[in-house]
């Protein structure tokens, strides 16, 4: 058992990433980390509960993020209370 396990994690079909230098990985995570953070961010701020969920669940590397940054999220915007 533990041994076909072994084999399917081995084929690169199954994961190629295991094959890739580690200097492309840490690039990119960084990558998708810096977009992820700005998109739940700006979410957030916008009160877009659907849009933050699917953020948390979906890892596209940036491109949805970025797709929510620059064409989605300018349709809202942020009410504020006044102080008096």
């Amino acid at each position: 058992m533990e041994t076909t396990i072994i084999n399917a994690l081995s084929q690169p079909q199954v994961l190629p990433y295991l094959k890739m230098a580690p200097w492309v990985l840490a690039i990119l995570l960084v990558w998708s980390l810096i977009w992820k953070g700005l998109a739940l961010w700006k979410a957030a701020r916008l009160s877009n509960k659907w849009w933050f969920i699917i953020f948390l669940l979906v890892n596209t590397l940036g491109l949805l993020e970025i797709i929510y940054i620059y064409f989605i999220a300018k349709k809202y915007t942020v009410e504020t209370e006044s102080q008096v």
